[in-house]
């Protein structure tokens, strides 16, 4: 096996997000609304590029390919690229989404008791990454780190070929946050964040199917998104928001409202992304009680923050209505 298709990638993805990037003809503008932390519209065609420099990499493994994830995340590419360049509806999309996840039930032969439960983490794995994609660097940054952590744990478990398949996405990732990072020149969009987000998913199904890892071992590597995504969800839904709405709540877009500003939350995002990935790694070489003990401590750090964050926000809300008045 060669070592050749994470460089690939990210090779692919660095150059073809600057062609992108500076080519002034159709490209795709992500136009600011009330869920933007930015100002001036900026390209979304990093995830074309991306996604080009995934495929790059993955040619040279061809052969270890699974149909049943591959397949599904073209069509969630194409599929998103059409939202991006003239929207579609969330229904149409959704419907997309869930197609993609019964493709990954059957291609992989799982228990039909896990059916269900596996059908809604890859669907909402495959959400929640787009609504996490709404910060300088995070989104490439969270792919970086997770998908890292997935070839690695590849690599414990001995099969290489699955390992460079997950280097690869994240070297593709490396390649579109050195564009991403604060001031970010392009943004993914729904062509690069969805497709992201299903590999997320569909990768941590086919490793934990494989025996390389537990079920809790993807939702711990990508917890720093699906921890905001979920906690911000049952929050809004709790204060009977209309949830398709378009929203700046996340913890994420909150920190970077308090003043902690794109680059500061990104690189406190990293930290934490490295802390859970390492602590995952970690916790396979534990026993049941103690990767029970370590999940219960990622849960009370994870309450902490929430609430630390909530309770900086009630305060930034009380000084901005004293200034007011």
């Amino acid at each position: 096996m060669n070592h050749y298709p994470p460089v690939i990638s990210a090779l692919v993805t660095v150059l073809l997000t600057l062609i992108l990037t500076l080519s002034k003809h159709g490209t795709i503008q992500d136009i600011p609304n009330e869920r933007s932390l930015h100002d001036t519209p900026v390209p979304r065609t990093g995830g074309i590029a991306l996604m080009a420099g995934i495929m790059a990499g993955w040619v040279l493994l061809f052969k270890f390919w699974a149909w049943w994830i591959v397949i599904p995340m073209l069509a969630l590419f194409v599929l998103s690229l059409m939202d991006d360049v003239r929207g579609l509806q969330p229904k149409t999309r959704l419907i997309g989404h869930f197609i993609a996840a019964l493709v990954v039930l059957i291609g992989s032969g799982i228990s039909w008791i896990w059916m269900l439960p596996v059908l809604l983490f890859i669907v909402w794995m495959t959400n929640l990454y787009n609504f996490m994609d709404g910060s300088d660097g995070m989104a490439g940054g969270m792919a970086l780190f997770g998908f890292s952590f997935y070839g690695v744990a590849g690599l414990m478990a001995g099969n290489e070929a699955f390992a460079m398949m997950n280097f690869a996405i994240g070297a593709a990732a490396l390649g579109f946050v050195y564009h991403n990072f604060h001031p970010a020149r392009v943004f993914l969009g729904d062509a690069g964040s969805i497709p992201l987000g299903f590999l997320a998913a569909a990768f941590g199904v086919w490793g934990w199917q494989q025996g390389y890892w537990p079920m809790w071992f993807p939702v711990l590597v990508f917890s720093p998104f699906t921890m905001d995504a979920t906690l911000t969800l049952l929050k809004r839904a709790r204060n009977k928001e209309k949830l398709s709405e378009a929203h700046r709540s996340h913890y994420y877009q909150r920190l970077v409202q308090l003043g902690w500003g794109h680059r500061n939350t990104a690189i406190a995002e990293y930290v934490l992304m490295f802390a859970a990935g390492v602590s995952a790694l970690f916790a396979l070489g534990l026993d049941a009680k103690g990767q029970g003990n370590l999940l219960a401590w990622w849960g009370a750090i994870y309450l902490g923050l929430s609430m630390w964050i909530d309770r900086r926000w009630q305060q930034h809300q009380a000084a901005g209505q004293r200034d007011v008045a």
